[in-house]
């Protein structure tokens, strides 16, 4: 039985309830334990070899209130040697130069921390300008937008737990 911990910071409550699903796509043979980061004590993550980190772009391009006071904490965490997924919600036609920016200044700095990504996901299907979650021409985790694409949050969070479970060695 894998320990994973799924971190997530919300505003209205939509990156919790995709935590949910995560939780649930994982199945009983997985435990995936939700942490709520405006609650969480840093010595949680050290818990988990395998972390997937949710966090919706929120205004022009700007992490969650919640991820953005624990921010500069992450510092005090050593992620080497842990896989680390993301899942961000965001709107690509609202805030098409900034679409899921969130998801990628969290990524930058985790494997600055000695994160080891996994779980891209490619960019078909979205409309957007520019984002800071681009690596490769992929994002660095599953991009979610509740706002424009909500028929499809369903099918891309079981086909993205299929592939972490893949990645994270399940």
């Amino acid at each position: 039985m894998a320990n994973i911990g799924l971190f997530f910071g919300t505003q209205t409550g939509n990156t919790q309830t995709e935590s949910e699903m995560i939780q649930q796509q994982f199945g009983d043979k997985h435990t995936v334990e939700l942490h709520d980061v405006s609650q969480v004590e840093l010595s949680e993550f050290n818990k988990y070899n395998y972390i997937i980190i949710g966090c919706p772009t929120w205004n022009i391009g700007e992490l969650q209130s919640d991820w953005e006071g624990f921010y500069d904490e992450l510092d005090n965490v050593d992620f080497s040697g842990k896989k680390v997924a993301y899942f961000g919600a965001g709107d690509q036609v609202g805030y098409p130069d900034t679409f899921q920016d969130a998801m990628g200044i969290l990524e930058e700095k985790i494997v600055e921390l000695g994160g080891k990504t996994v779980g891209y996901w490619p960019t078909d299907n979205y409309e957007f300008s520019e984002s800071k979650a681009l690596r490769d021409g992929k994002f660095v985790g599953l991009a979610l937008d509740e706002d424009n694409q909500a028929d499809l949050t369903e099918e891309r969070i079981k086909t993205w737990v299929a592939q972490l479970k893949q990645e994270f060695g399940l």
